[in-house]
C-alpha cells in the first residue's frame, strides 16, 4: 500500500503557491490602495491651500518713530530700515533745520540703498545710485532724488510718519510742510 505523504506535499506545494499568489495580489492591491490615499490626501491639502486666501500681513502705513529730541542734528536714523522701510533724518535743508523721513527704495530699479555714516550719504548696492543726507541724487544711474513720506508731530508729542502719503522733490513736493518737522 502506497503511504499517502507525497499527496500531502502535493497539497502543501499548491498552498504555497496560491499563498503566493494571494500575497503577491494582495500586496499589489495595498500599494495601490495606499497610493490612492496617499493621492486623494495630497488633494485634499492642495484644494485646502486653494480655498484659504493668502494673506500678507504688512507694517502700519503709519507708525510712531520717538520724539524730536531723539533725533540729534545731523543724524540719520536707521533703525526703522528693517520694520518700515523708512530712514529718519534730522538735517539742514536750505538754512532750516528739518526732520523728514526718507524712503528706503532707490529711485534706480528699487534696491535699498544703505546709509555710509563715514561718507554721510546713501549709496545703492546694486548700480552705485549716491544720494546726499537730504535724499538728492548725486552719482549713479538713479534718475530722481529719493521720497519722502509725510511726518508729523502727534497728539501726544512723538513724530508720525505716514507711509500712504509719498512726495517727489521733483515735483516741488519737499516743500510741503507735510513733508517735513521743523526743528
Amino acid at each position: 500500500m502506497p503511504s499517502r505523504p507525497p499527496k500531502a506535499a502535493k497539497v502543501e506545494e499548491e498552498t504555497g503557491r496560491r499563498g503566493f499568489l494571494s500575497l503577491a495580489v494582495g500586496s499589489f492591491m495595498a500599494l495601490g490602495f495606499t497610493s490612492l490615499a496617499v493621492t486623494g490626501g495630497l488633494f485634499s491639502l492642495g484644494l485646502a491651500r486653494f480655498l484659504f486666501p493668502n494673506v500678507l500681513a504688512e507694517p502700519p502705513s503709519s507708525f510712531k518713530v520717538g520724539f524730536k529730541e531723539g533725533f540729534p542734528a545731523g543724524k540719520v536714523e536707521t533703525k526703522f530700515v528693517a520694520q518700515y522701510g523708512v530712514w529718519v533724518v534730522n538735517s539742514d535743508v536750505g538754512g532750516q533745520q528739518q526732520i523728514y523721513a526718507l524712503k528706503t527704495v532707490c529711485t534706480h530699479l528699487g534696491c535699498t540703498p544703505n546709509w555710509l555714516e563715514a561718507e554721510q550719504k546713501f549709496k545703492c548696492p546694486c548700480h552705485g545710485s549716491g544720494f546726499y543726507k537730504d535724499g538728492v541724487n548725486f552719482e549713479g544711474p538713479a534718475p530722481r532724488p529719493l521720497e519722502r513720506y509725510a511726518i508729523k508731530i502727534a497728539d501726544d508729542g512723538q513724530l508720525e510718519v505716514d507711509k500712504s502719503k509719498a512726495f517727489q522733490e521733483e515735483l516741488g513736493q519737499w516743500n510741503d510742510p507735510s513733508s517735513y518737522v521743523p526743528v
